[in-house]
């Protein structure tokens, strides 16, 4: 069991959450009102930022003390919105919310994954009708090591997880989510994923 904070409580942390409570794990899911975040993050092992990727980095920075020392596991994509409310364009075009994190907190270790698919994915991957996978971007050999048994938890097979490197490979995560609105305008909010066909 690990004591993890879970920051936003929308779809994607709601889901989250109640995945990784039945996991076994303590999960504490921070409200919106004046420092549940900061009580969240001081008392977890783990912190999962799944908040809004547009106000990550400054929610984030404001809670440097609290991270220190601890596993950061992004899973937002920072991203500009079209009309539709469907992401258009990066927020950190030439870099990634997830380098913009480690830079700004030097003193906690930063792991990039999950961010590459539909949110339902996330804690249902063997769902879709073939094998999807899920990268590992950080520079912390022991904190992504970490993240890979919350991913077994959330039901990823070792095998469906690929380990790009450093952080700077974020970059091409996030770019990602570029198809989304392309895939979510041809089929709809049906479950996908990025998989690598090997």
């Amino acid at each position: 069991m690990t004591k993890i904070a879970v920051l936003g409580n929308g779809r994607v942390g709601g889901g989250l959450a109640t995945a990784l409570t039945r996991a076994g794990h303590e999960v504490t899911v921070a409200d919106r009102s004046p420092g549940s975040a900061a009580a969240a993050a001081r008392a977890a092992r783990i912190v999962l930022n799944a908040t809004p990727g547009a106000g990550s980095l400054e929610r984030l920075v404001a809670l440097r003390e609290e991270l220190r020392g601890k596993i950061l596991v992004d899973v937002s994509n920072a991203t500009v919105d079209g009309p539709d409310g469907l992401p258009a364009d990066l927020l950190y075009p030439g870099s990634s919310l997830a380098e913009q994190l480690q830079e700004a907190l030097s003193d906690t270790r930063v792991v990039k994954t999950l961010n590459t698919m539909l949110f339902t994915v996330m804690t249902a991957p063997a769902a879709l009708t073939q094998p999807p996978t899920v990268f590992l971007s950080g520079e912390d050999p022991e904190a992504k090591q970490v993240v890979r048994g919350l991913l077994a938890d959330l039901g990823w097979h070792q095998d469906w997880i690929a380990d790009l490197g450093g952080i700077g490979t974020a970059r091409a995560t996030e770019a990602a989510v570029l198809f989304v609105p392309h895939v979510i305008r041809s089929s709809g909010f049906t479950p996908f994923a990025v998989s690598i066909a090997r």
